[in-house]
């Protein structure tokens, strides 16, 4: 499977920096933002501002299969980076 790699920098509410990024099927930046915000939502960070401005393309390959797994799942895999929860 071919997956595409979204990197992703939101300000959390207490002000610092998350850096994540959201892995799709599908090349298409609306969903990345969806399913970026969508995580967001769940681990309390629903108000975090999420645009093209902060999450970006960043390129495809092939997806490990835990990655694929998630996808198959649920649409998406979130790669947390630094200050994630």
């Amino acid at each position: 499977m071919e997956i595409h790699v979204y990197d992703t920098y939101v300000k959390a509410a207490d002000g610092h920096t998350m850096h994540f990024d959201v892995i799709t099927g599908e090349k298409d930046h609306d969903k990345a933002i969806t399913y970026g915000k969508e995580w967001l939502k769940s681990v309390g960070e629903g108000d975090a501002e999420m645009t093209t401005n902060e999450c970006q393309f960043c390129h495809s390959q092939g997806a490990p299969a835990p990655v694929e797994q998630a996808i198959k799942e649920k649409g998406y895999f979130i790669q947390k980076m630094e200050g994630c929860p």
